[in-house]
């Protein structure tokens, strides 16, 4: 039996060495596993890549996740352990936010589910990409730095940066994007599964209908003034109201979005800065990966 390949983030927020060797001891139980550390920012890919068809594990938070799956290949499994302040993507696919929990899981009653990833401007996302303010929020975490353990700056954190870029603007945001066939937007968000993220315990359902085994769902405001954040915030609680509101551009299992942008706008998917750009093309990757869920 050819072992499988557990891809360790050491600077992820919640990554220790003791839960390290707690989640290899689980995984063992499944059979041969090799073990191995990243050591800089792109190396879960080229470990993913290296790894070529074998079953692949990824203890991390999202952006090791997203990695990861930017270097996987066709026929690989990867199965991944939330290591992150909120590791979205295996809390959305229903695994344990315990790392050992869920990799105890997966080493006695792993199956496979066939999900499908998104692609903005060439790169893989597994659970959302933004352009604008909410890419804008992940830049202003990052420029934060990380704490002396190399962990990520968490949910209040970037509830906090999304609310001073808010005020910075008078809680008003005029349209800047242009969706094509769809209209004018003030930020896009595009999803590929609900919950979008979360707010410590609490999903945030900004595309209640995504779905990992259909296509991509779009989200735009077209507009924001003051007395509509109330009610855009309660649509991503409550999951309702943002499919028929008047101000928000919505679209439901989409293959191609495209955006183009009167100035250079703050891009991220699956949390990751991918830096500034003039356009971006969202593409539904179908039945892309098979991922390991109990």
């Amino acid at each position: 039996m050819a072992s499988s390949f557990l891809i360790v983030n050491p600077r992820a927020s919640r990554v220790t060495p003791e839960l390290a060797r707690s989640v290899a001891r689980e995984l063992e139980r499944a059979g041969p596993l090799e073990v191995v550390e990243t050591a800089h920012q792109g190396h879960a890919t080229e470990l993913a890549r290296a790894a070529a068809d074998r079953r692949v594990y990824v203890f991390s938070g999202d952006g090791g996740f997203n990695e990861a799956l930017n270097g996987l290949g066709p026929r690989a499994e990867i199965g991944f352990l939330a290591g992150g302040g909120t590791s979205v993507l295996p809390r959305a696919l229903g695994l344990p936010r315990d790392p050992v929990a869920a990799a105890r899981a997966l080493a006695r009653r792993a199956r496979r589910r066939r999900i499908s990833l998104g692609r903005v401007n060439g790169r893989r996302f597994a659970f959302g990409a933004s352009l604008g303010l909410d890419a804008e929020a992940v830049r202003a975490v990052d420029a934060r730095g990380r704490s002396p353990q190399g962990g990520r700056p968490g949910d209040l954190a970037f509830a906090a940066a999304f609310v001073r870029l808010l005020a910075a603007r008078r809680w008003r945001l005029e349209p800047v994007l242009e969706v094509r066939g769809r209209g004018s937007a003030a930020w896009t968000l595009v999803a590929n599964c609900d919950p979008y993220t979360y707010a410590g315990r609490l999903p945030l359902h900004v595309a209640p209908e995504a779905r990992f085994e259909a296509g991509l769902d779009l989200v735009a405001p077209r507009r924001v003034r003051p007395r509509a954040i109330p009610r855009l915030l309660g649509y991503a609680i409550r999951g309702r109201g943002q499919l028929d509101a008047r101000d928000v551009l919505y679209g439901h299992d989409l293959d191609r979005i495209e955006v183009r942008c009167g100035l250079p706008t703050a891009l991220q998917a699956d949390g990751e800065d991918l830096g500034d750009v003039l356009e971006a093309v969202f593409e539904a990757e179908r039945d892309a990966v098979s991922v390991l869920v109990p």
